[in-house]
């Protein structure tokens, strides 16, 4: 990954732009079904509770049960594309998708569901990992990041998407729990809403070729000179594949986890602790509590529950608008300098935060009165979700995906997708109890921590990949 020579390439006139963009769409549905997978339960927790009669559905356990299926699924996620290929695990998780979007409208108890949402929880964390690994594999180094950057947008129109669809759902029905259509609540339907994208999603990856890469590494030299060929032009199909076994060349066995360990210091590569504290403090700064908590949030500190709605609507524009900034830049100024900048203005925005939360009165019932300090947090809210959006929110995946060398991609998106999820986890569990134990002041203070420390570790740890080839990846 420290190469600072990658080899330039000036093949565009035989490349097919069109193809590599089409395929590299096809993989972010993915990502957002991901984004509508992590979002659709927010409107269907009254459904739930009055289905199952139970207070437990939709509370934190819950929805981190889910993220331990991400986690799982992107640590397998790797290991089984290393043995089966990219576009197979994708398959796979579009299958996962589908029997969980359709279980988890049908369940008829709480265990049922959360077997059901479990399982998407590991088509999440699969293609989590699996479609910017694949996108950085068919995509030419030059706009490798833009492609990969999309992978975000994608996520966060799925959230989006999700949330207009619950609403629609349930303005229809009058409420979640009302019948909509063939005698079910409208709460069914908002999971069986996501069969469509799903169901489109594994039709779509029928027309994806495997992995190149992947291909070489198994061996299958003519059908990754195919594939080449049509990515780039035969005259460059040949000397692509004669790359990719040079960077082989010394580990002529399969991938394996082994792989992770140097073999002359006997320690985990640095590489490896790159891409875990890349994944790590993707979370440790907190996003996910806006995600999942951002009206419970609002709410806490004062603003009525349709104010707490429309300031998440905000935040989504926000989020989006954030991410093609990025897409239409990473690749000239690079990962590194997102991640740095992204990193201060996260630590500024947070801290902002913490003032305002620390400066805020308190009522009988305990909810943060915020006065004049209500302008404050709010808009530094936004610029927090504004930077985070802009730099680690797309520039974990795109760097997770394409700076491992070839010979540890999977191995090492695997370690890298389960310490992602794992900090997911740990944040989305912790968040409730912090707010219950120091308050709001002081749980957006441990973020802000993070976010400091993150500025640290991009300065020393982190080295640029732009423009750099898979197979000039060092580690």
């Amino acid at each position: 990954m420290e190469n600072h020579h990658p080899t330039p390439s000036h093949d565009s006139e035989a490349e097919n732009r069109l193809f590599i963009v089409f395929i590299s769409i096809i993989a972010t549905i993915g990502g957002f079904l991901f984004g509508f997978d992590s979002g659709v339960i927010n409107g269907t927790v009254d459904g739930l509770q009055a289905a199952f009669n139970s207070e437990s559905i939709g509370t934190g356990f819950n929805v981190s049960s889910m993220l331990l299926g991400c986690a799982i699924g992107a640590f397998f996620a790797g290991r089984l594309a290393d043995w089966y290929g990219r576009r197979a695990v994708l398959r796979v998780a579009a299958v996962f998708f589908i029997v969980s979007a359709w279980g988890s409208g049908i369940a008829g108890s709480s265990l049922e569901f959360v077997i059901y949402r479990v399982l998407g929880g590991l088509a999440v964390g699969a293609a989590s990992v699996m479609a910017p690994a694949y996108i950085s594999e068919v995509a030419p180094a030059r706009y490798r990041g833009m492609l990969t950057t999309v992978q975000q947008i994608a996520i966060i129109s799925g959230l989006f998407i999700a949330f207009v669809s619950n609403y629609s759902l349930a303005a229809t029905a009058g409420a979640s729990t009302n019948a909509l259509w063939m005698g079910y609540e409208a709460w069914r339907w908002m999971f069986w809403i996501e069969l469509i994208p799903a169901l489109l999603f594994l039709l779509m990856l029928l027309f994806i070729p495997e992995s190149p890469r992947f291909l070489v590494v198994k061996g299958y030299r003519e059908r990754a000179s195919v594939v080449l060929t049509r990515l780039y032009g035969g005259g460059i199909a040949v000397r692509k594949v004669e790359e990719i076994e040079l960077s082989l060349a010394s580990d002529h066995h399969r991938p394996r986890f082994r792989d992770l360990i140097d073999k002359q210091s006997g320690k985990v590569r640095k590489i490896v602790w790159v891409g875990i504290g890349l994944a790590t403090f993707q979370q440790l700064v907190g996003i996910n509590v806006v995600f999942y908590y951002g009206a419970v949030l609002w709410q806490a500190v004062g603003f009525s529950e349709s104010d707490a709605l429309l300031i998440n609507v905000i935040s989504g524009g926000l989020s989006i608008a954030a991410c093609v900034i990025t897409l239409m830049v990473i690749d000239k100024i690079g990962r590194k300098p997102l991640l740095k900048w992204g990193s201060v203005g996260m630590f500024v925005t947070l801290s902002l935060m913490v003032v305002a939360f620390s400066n805020a009165g308190q009522d009988a019932s305990g909810r943060l009165i915020m006065g004049d300090w209500g302008p404050l947090a709010l808009i530094a809210a936004n610029a927090y979700v504004f930077f985070f959006n802009m730099s680690w929110g797309p520039v974990m995946w795109v760097m997770l995906g394409e700076m491992f060398p070839n010979q540890i991609r999977g191995s090492g998106l695997a370690v890298s997708g389960l310490a992602q999820w794992g900090s997911n986890f740990l944040i989305t569990m912790t968040f409730p109890m912090l707010l219950a134990g120091i308050g709001l002041a002081g749980a957006y203070g441990l973020y802000a921590l993070g976010a400091l420390l993150s500025i640290w570790f991009v300065v020393k740890m982190v080295h640029e990949t732009k423009g750099t080839e898979l197979e000039d990846m060092q580690g």
